[in-house]
């Protein structure tokens, strides 16, 4: 059987656009200059207000930079772009450098809660339409 290879994205050579907008000019806007750009869910979520905890978040990167959070659910914002979040996964903080394509995207989007599942090959006690696997 051939082994399975999958193949990395190329690293990205030009600058990185979102609708347009390099990463400079998203970060010198204001929030309601970002409404038009934003997709639905992310315009949403500002137009309705952030909460209490996801305003101490942004306030705190803002400030530092590092920050650990359970709060999975906060918008990454141009201004988070290249910080450092520890993000809660439901049993471990995960590091994570906010990259530039995650601009709108979710926290929690790059804090997998699963484990990527691997099986193994049938053991003793399987059923007779399972492969036989040698005791050795």
């Amino acid at each position: 059987m051939a082994k399975k290879t999958t193949k990395r994205m190329p690293k990205r050579r030009e600058e990185y656009t979102y609708h347009g907008y390099n990463i400079e000019q998203l970060k010198a806007m204001s929030m309601e200059e970002l409404l038009p750009i934003m997709p639905s869910t992310a315009r949403r979520k500002v137009l309705r207000g952030f909460t209490r905890s996801e305003e101490n978040v942004r306030a705190k990167i803002a400030a530092n930079g590092v920050v650990r959070t359970h709060i999975r659910s906060m918008i990454v914002l141009p201004e988070m772009i290249g910080k450092n979040v520890a993000i809660y996964s439901g049993k471990e903080f995960v590091n994570v450098e906010i990259p530039v394509e995650g601009i709108f995207h979710y926290f929690g989007e790059f804090a997998l809660t699963r484990k990527r599942v691997s099986h193994g090959s049938a053991g003793i006690g399987a059923t007779r339409s399972s492969k036989y696997v040698p005791l050795k």
